[in-house]
């Protein structure tokens, strides 16, 4: 059976196949829950979450489910920033913000959430699944996790990357082909150089690891998981497949953008964060890709943002949104995430079914 295997036994799932962990309130408890209920591996986005909203968030999911489901974390990063990048960026902010009139206080919390107290409550609620973006976790984090029966999964954009999460210790890793929509979750190196294709990238570090490897990037049906298996990779990990799901906390105006792309409607930017991520085309990406190299790294910049950003949703403006898409848009459905996975698996197995004719 396609299903059984290393990973669906390691994370005690029907199938190998990860709803992604996606920041910045997509992952609702609502949509983790159902993934997990349906057979997948539902993930909690806790990245931006404080302790507290990551607590009760992870109550209501274990209130809607008793399957196993993950929670992803940010590895934390402190970037030196000069004073002027602040001031500079916050110039070029203002005409965006004057023009949703949003006042303008100049004022920012640069304040990154506390990676520890995460990590306290992942111990504390004996979280089944922790995967780590935008770095590997230590070794004796990584001990310290599987010491309390918690499944660890890395994430890597090289092979360079999946090999030194393997020596941190990770149970597996995710690898992430340039196709994939949101943060690159590169942590060696240039990001240019790591923008490598899923066909590419997954059976080099299949050969390169000796831990089993999820493929991640452009994957929205079954032929994408059919795919990633003949590349040598042991499950999936879906994100833009399920951010337009029913159950997903994406606004409207993001879903309707992703629901009405083209795969050549996606970029590469660094503006909303300061980190580089696959999304949507709009206006700000356009007017802002000049400034890029001036404006202050991750985290300053996503902080910078935020209220533009929340604004622009509240007011249905996607010119102004970060709308983290993979490149497969024209491939997303507005459905339940119950019946985007039941769909998966018939595909995989019908298309198998002819394979084998």
């Amino acid at each position: 059976m396609w299903n059984q295997n290393n990973v669906s036994n390691l994370l005690g799932t029907p199938y190998p196949i990860i709803q992604a962990g996606m920041a910045g309130g997509v992952t609702t408890a609502n949509l983790v829950s159902t993934v997990s209920n349906s057979g997948g591996l539902g993930s909690l986005g806790a990245g931006y979450m404080s302790a507290d909203d990551m607590k009760r968030a992870i109550k209501e999911i274990k209130n809607q489910t008793n399957q196993p489901f993950g929670v992803n974390l940010f590895i934390p990063e402190t970037p030196i920033v000069k004073e002027e990048q602040i001031t500079n960026a916050q110039r070029l902010l203002e005409p965006y913000k004057k023009e949703l009139h949003l006042t303008d206080d100049r004022s920012f919390s640069e304040l990154q959430t506390d990676f520890e107290k995460q990590l306290e409550i992942i111990f504390n609620e004996k979280i089944p699944v922790c995967s780590f973006t935008f770095g590997a976790p230590s070794k004796e984090l990584v001990k310290e996790l599987k010491k309390e029966g918690t499944i660890v999964i890395g994430t890597a954009t090289t092979v360079e990357e999946a090999v030194v999460n393997e020596e941190r210790g990770v149970d597996i890793v995710v690898a992430q082909g340039s196709e994939a929509g949101g943060h690159r979750g590169t942590f060696l190196g240039s990001f240019k150089h790591s923008m490598i294709g899923t066909f590419s990238l997954v059976p080099q570090v299949v050969d390169a690891a000796s831990i089993p490897v999820i493929a991640s990037g452009g994957i929205m049906d079954g032929r994408g998981v059919i795919a990633a298996l003949a590349l040598g990779a042991k499950g999936v990990q879906m994100g833009t497949a399920f951010l337009t799901c029913n159950e997903s906390g994406a606004g409207t105006s993001h879903k309707r953008a992703v629901l009405e792309s083209a795969e050549t409607h996606t970029v590469i930017t660094a503006a909303f964060s300061g980190k580089p991520a696959r999304g949507i085309d709009n206006r700000f990406t356009r007017e802002m890709q000049e400034f890029e190299r001036q404006l202050p790294p991750y985290p300053i910049q996503n902080a910078l943002t935020k209220k533009l950003r929340k604004e622009a949703g509240i007011q249905g403006n996607p010119e102004f949104m970060s709308l983290w898409s993979g490149q497969s848009p024209r491939l997303s459905r507005d459905i339940s995430a119950k019946d985007l996975l039941e769909s998966i698996v018939t595909q995989v197995e019908e298309t198998l079914g002819r394979l084998n004719e």
